[in-house]
């Protein structure tokens, strides 16, 4: 097991490097929490067997792949007719933005 520990002097160190302002109340309690947050990432490890796997997702994704198979289109003719406004074989919208 690591040593777990988190000492003052390192928190004051870490905070100067980072150009962090804090109290000796702020450093005394940083250094109990990162204490403890470092114990509990030891027990974790330590209830894991050494030839245990790392892994991200306890459960193994599959890239779900469809068949790419072309399907129906609709005419343009037909689509243009609906349109409010069509020249040129294209939909015709409002401008909006001026040209000088």
């Amino acid at each position: 097991m690591a040593n777990t520990t988190v000492t003052k002097d390192e928190v004051a160190e870490l905070a100067d490097l980072a150009c962090i302002a804090l109290s000796e109340a702020e450093i005394s309690q940083l250094a109990e929490d990162l204490t403890a947050i470092a114990e509990a990432i030891d027990s974790v490890a330590a209830a894991v067997e050494g030839d245990t796997p790392q892994t991200g997702l306890p459960i193994p994704l599959t890239n779900v792949m469809r068949p790419d198979v072309i399907g129906g289109t609709i005419d343009r003719e037909v689509l243009l007719a609906q349109a409010p406004a069509a020249s040129e074989g294209m939909f015709e919208v409002p401008r909006i933005l001026e040209e000088d």
